[in-house]
């Protein structure tokens, strides 16, 4: 992979602004790993590798959540940094898990990233409240802009920065790193994925669940069906499920009263 050219380097950035501003709005979801990723790979012309790449952290993001004062780890700058990586590394496949053991670190570094931005905006803040006793919306608005464009930008700097690096360098680097180094990020990079999609089915978890995880799980291991097709399987399971909640249904046979709702709950519960 050669360097990026001025329009790539430019639409990266556009990019890497958008996931940081879209990582406190949380409207489009350009912050969520398998937009970034995508999006990168598609302005830089590596789309299948940042798609899968995407997919990997999409898996270990899953289980990122903020609750009230708690930050989870920063899924925008480890989504942006490391399809930089990837593709500056041009190891192709190859690069994805390291790419994926880098991105960890990044999450959390994005933390005090946006534990700067956050204490720049409290003066912003008191502006606001200044302006809203003059009565200037108007500057209540610019205000307001000013403050997410600053999340925009905790995220395009450290992407700018990135993309100044030489890919001979980057790929120097990545080259120079020992086989026993590889391997191990390699196999942590997987273990954190595991361990990102087991925090997901420890939340929604249910009686009524588990017989479409097990259903799921043993089609995608007895068969070669693509993960298009697995979905589409999926979204079939979700529908049937919707449509026997709806219908209602009792443990005793009947559609009275007597019933949950969940239809399938009541058959498990006569168990």
């Amino acid at each position: 992979m050669s360097d990026l050219n001025a329009i790539q380097m430019i639409l990266v950035v556009v990019v890497a602004f958008f996931a940081g501003m879209d990582g406190i709005l949380d409207q489009f979801q350009f912050h969520q790993p398998l937009v970034a990723c995508t999006l990168i790979g598609l302005v830089t012309g590596n789309l299948e590798i940042c798609v899968m790449l995407g997919g990997s952290l999409q898996m270990i993001a899953l289980g990122w959540a903020n609750v009230g004062a708690a930050v989870a780890p920063d899924a925008a700058l480890a989504s942006v940094a490391s399809a930089i990586i990837l593709v500056l590394g041009g190891q192709q496949q190859g690069g994805i898990s390291t790419s994926i053991a880098v991105a960890i670190p990044l999450a959390v570094a994005g933390l005090f990233l946006t534990t700067i931005v956050r204490t720049i905006a409290v003066p912003v803040v008191h502006g606001m409240d200044k302006a809203a006793e003059s009565g200037s919306y108007h500057k209540i608005e610019w205000l307001h802009i000013f403050a997410v464009c600053l999340q925009g930008l905790r995220i395009a700097i450290p992407a700018g920065a990135l993309l100044f690096i030489p890919a001979t360098t980057v790929r120097a680097f990545l080259e120079s790193m020992p086989d026993w180094l590889n391997e191990g990020m390699e196999i942590g990079g997987g273990m954190v994925v595991a361990v990102g999609y087991a925090m997901v089915i420890n939340m929604i978890s249910s009686r009524e669940v588990w017989p479409f995880f097990i259903l799921g799980f043993a089609i995608a291991a007895v068969t070669d069906l693509t993960l298009l097709a697995l979905g589409a399987i999926g979204i079939a399971f979700a529908l049937i499920y919707i449509t026997l909640s709806k219908q209602g249904g009792s443990s005793e046979g009947g559609g009275g009263n007597g019933g949950s709702g969940d239809p399938l709950g009541d058959i498990l519960n006569d168990y």
